[in-house]
């Protein structure tokens, strides 16, 4: 465990977030505490408590902090539908040029439909479909007659997603890497993906197998042998889709960190929704939080404390009476944080 006296905090700006967010940050608080907490945390607010407040989805004190830190830790935010309001998410990977979205799977709750799970999707943030240029075409009265989205994917954007991946894989010991596209379709959206991607991977050829898989056949291959991949890259929109089917396979988005990475900045965050219907009732499974804290702790080279973390999560979640809700079990919001505070400190 980390010794506060032997080493300076870390800045971190913290923002919990909307609905269930200020519990399960609450939970993450108190573990890194027990873990001799590495990380100053700086409180910002974005989303629909921040409009609330300030007007503002994402006010400037809090970009203003991430400017600052490098480096944010969020809970669930909203949107809300509708009213011409930006993805707060997309806005936040823009402002910081965060171009690489991870999404590792691993089974941790047993007993599910599948186990052994150890997959990593690495999606490209920044280009595609999914970052929303969009208009409609007016056809007589029907101001919206036609929807049109435009998609651009560039060279240099392929280039920089596929090196992250083959890096990251080299990084972390991993076999291989699995190229995901729609070339036979979109041959220039994603052929030039495929194509800049394939061309990055020869010069892994001595440390990485890689290969490559249209999207369809990659998600039903997905379903029915999992274990075939590792580390899968793909362009925004579909690395989208696939990273919550490949939460699927783990119990769920309550188990399912995620980590946005550019070259100024890094935002870890819990990937499912901000739950307001369940906000306040103790119900909450701060898993995936807790998870994205542990990422950002391996990127700040602190390997310890994610592991430390990981074995208390797992050995938590491993018998039901240490499962909230969501997975089966009971247990409220904040016992799990108890749960596994008490084996933090008894592994000391």
């Amino acid at each position: 465990m980390l010794n506060p006296g032997t080493q300076q905090q870390i800045p971190v700006t913290l923002i919990p977030g909307d609905g269930i967010g200020p519990e399960i940050v609450d939970v993450v608080e108190r573990v890194f505490d027990a873990l001799g907490n590495p990380f100053a945390w700086d409180k910002q607010q974005a989303g629909l408590n921040a409009f609330e407040k300030s007007g503002d989805l994402l006010p400037e004190t809090t970009l203003s902090s991430i400017r600052q830190t490098g480096l944010a830790l969020k809970g669930p935010l909203t949107t809300p539908i509708g009213g011409g309001f930006r993805s707060v998410n997309v806005r936040l990977r823009e402002t910081f040029q965060l171009y690489a979205n991870v999404r590792p799977a691993r089974t941790i709750v047993p007993g599910g439909r599948y186990e052994k799970i150890d997959l990593v999707m690495v999606r490209e943030n920044l280009e595609g479909l999914y970052v929303g240029h969009e208009h409609y075409v007016p056809i007589g009265d029907d101001a919206h007659a036609v929807a049109m989205a435009t998609g651009i994917n560039t060279r240099a954007g392929s280039r920089r997603i596929a090196k992250f991946a083959f890096d990251y894989a080299v990084r972390n010991n991993r076999k291989k890497v699995t190229i995901v596209h729609k070339a036979n379709v979109l041959k220039a959206l994603t052929g030039l993906f495929l194509e800049t991607a394939k061309q990055v991977g020869l010069n892994y050829a001595d440390q990485i197998e890689f290969n490559d898989r249209i999207v369809d056949a990659c998600a039903m291959q997905l379903v029915l042998n999992p274990w075939q991949f590792d580390v899968l890259v793909s362009t925004n929109l579909f690395g989208d889709i696939l990273s919550d089917q490949i939460a699927g396979l783990v119990g769920g988005l309550g188990m399912a960190p995620g980590a946005n990475i550019g070259e100024g900045a890094a935002i870890f965050e819990a990937v499912h929704g901000s739950a307001p219907d369940i906000a306040g009732q103790g119900l909450a499974n701060p898993t995936a939080l807790l998870l994205a804290a542990a990422l950002m702790a391996e990127h700040k080279g602190l390997h310890k404390v994610a592991r430390d973390l990981r074995d208390a999560i797992d050995a938590t979640v491993a018998t039901v009476d240490g499962r909230t809700a969501d997975i089966g079990g009971k247990v409220s919001t904040s016992k799990y944080g108890d749960l596994l505070i008490e084996r933090i400190r008894d592994k000391k």
